[in-house]
């Protein structure tokens, strides 16, 4: 089992920049892929990053790349996405997800990944 739960979310105008946390419980958080997504209202579940359990490969949406990045911390047991240049499209709630064990690529579906945390939201203003 893995608890979820993300934080660094709020307001911010375009251009500027945020820093989401996600803090993990269980044992098993060092070896599992780890995935951020998003969801604004009436659309669908956005994959944004992911880092494998290793830290070796990382992933990222189109949507995002060149602006976020994701990075972990195994002894603090915490997933980060750092974001910049934020814009107005970027807006919404933010998850945090945790995938199986020892997967060598980490996902970058929804269905690909086991726990969630509760979601940050992240309102970015023009």
């Amino acid at each position: 089992q893995v608890q979820l739960v993300e934080s660094g979310g709020g307001l911010v105008q375009a251009g500027g920049s945020l820093r989401l946390s996600c803090a993990a419980s269980g044992r098993t958080f060092s070896s599992c892929a780890m995935g951020w997504f998003r969801q604004a209202p009436g659309k669908e579940r956005e994959f944004v990053a992911a880092i494998s359990w290793s830290g070796a490969y990382t992933y990222y949406g189109d949507s995002v790349k060149g602006r976020f990045s994701i990075s972990r911390d195994n002894a603090k047991n915490t997933v980060y996405l750092q974001m910049n240049s934020l814009k107005p499209e970027d807006t919404a709630v933010y998850y945090c997800a945790a995938g199986p064990p020892y997967r060598k690529y980490p996902g970058v579906r929804p269905d690909e990944y086991d726990y969630w945390g509760q979601g940050t939201q992240v309102t970015v203003s023009s």
